[in-house]
């Protein structure tokens, strides 16, 4: 993750079981700027069961949770495919696996990096499996609390897994109150790896201050459409957005890369003799006038009377030569 935030689009079952449409989004999904793209690999047989409820009942089609999965398969040269056509565009390929028969397929497929998603966190029956290929992973946070992150890591630091770790929220969407924006720091404290932040609001802005609140990592669940069928797409942003919040967290990174010294002003030297005031007279004054508040007005640019934060040097003095409403007020003009 050479890139930093290094930004992550989300497709899930965005594709609905199309291989063309996957493929469409890889299209997609190079033109907004982000690095990598990253899928889901269910492999019905070996990860369900009929017995599994659907989280949501969104499905016209599917009479269980389990034929869902069997209908979002591809096939593994379909797989192959797909991580092909995401090298030719530029775009890192990671996919999360939910059995190890699906990490047996990503070795064959070539994934150079796993993600585990919330609800393996505590699998280290998986963990183990994607541990024997000691290729990096990007944890998933959001159905773990500290003490079951606590395991996990110590389970991936004792296989010498290169691992970091993602604040998420499992809500779809999730709302203000629920993004845990504090815990970026928190975990960064805690564990002293990458921390990311994994993004179901359907927001921009919800991305861009996790970036500016440390977030090194950046995933978020893309869709060509909002309105369309499936579970994440209420919870998505759409391309455009997906290109907005990559062009934002860019110019955030470098702010954040660049430290400013608010001592030094010397680069705003000709805008302040420009933007900065003199000292004038707001009313005809003859000579003899004793200046008050009330004389007094301030205007651009500066260095044609006396500076204007010394108004108060002036108020009490005496006028030597009478003096034109809006004057500028010199020190040679008083006595």
């Amino acid at each position: 993750m050479e890139h930093k935030p290094y930004l992550i689009a989300e497709i899930a079952q965005a594709h609905d079981g199309s291989l063309g449409v996957a493929h469409a989004y890889i299209d997609a999904v190079a033109r907004t700027g982000v690095q990598a793209i990253k899928f889901q690999l269910h492999l019905a047989e070996a990860e369900s069961s009929i017995h599994e409820p659907f989280r949501v009942k969104f499905s016209f089609e599917d009479d269980t949770r389990f034929d869902y999965w069997k209908r979002m398969a591809f096939t593994l040269d379909q797989w192959k495919g797909l991580k092909k056509h995401c090298d030719d565009v530029g775009l890192d390929f990671i996919c999360s696996p939910f059995s190890n028969l699906a990490v047996d397929w990503l070795e064959e497929i070539g994934v150079k990096m796993y993600k585990i998603g919330s609800g393996e966190v505590n699998n280290f029956l998986l963990l183990e499996k994607v541990a024997q290929t000691q290729k990096p992973v990007i944890l998933s946070s959001g159905m773990s609390n500290l003490a079951e992150l606590d395991q996990a890591v110590a389970f991936l630091r004792d296989k010498e897994v290169d691992f970091s770790i993602l604040q998420c929220t499992t809500a779809y969407p999730t709302k203000p109150e629920q993004y845990g924006l504090n815990v970026i720091r928190e975990l960064k404290e805690r564990y002293h790896v990458a921390i990311g932040f994994s993004d179901h609001s359907a927001k921009v802005a919800t991305g861009i201050a996790a970036v500016a609140l440390g977030a090194e990592i950046l995933e978020f669940h893309v869709v060509f459409d909002r309105a369309m069928f499936g579970p994440d797409a209420i919870a998505s942003l759409t391309l455009p957005e997906a290109t907005q919040l990559a062009n934002a967290v860019r110019d955030i990174q470098t702010a954040l890369s660049v430290q400013v010294n608010k001592n030094d002003n010397s680069a705003f030297g000709e805008l302040k003799n420009i933007f900065e005031k003199s000292l004038a007279v707001n009313k005809d004054l003859p000579a003899g006038h004793v200046i008050t508040f009330d004389d007094l007005e301030s205007k651009k640019p500066k260095g044609f009377g006396m500076p204007a934060s010394g108004f108060r040097e002036v108020i009490g003095r005496t006028l030597a030569v009478a003096k034109t409403r809006w004057d500028f007020l010199k020190e040679e003009d008083l006595a």
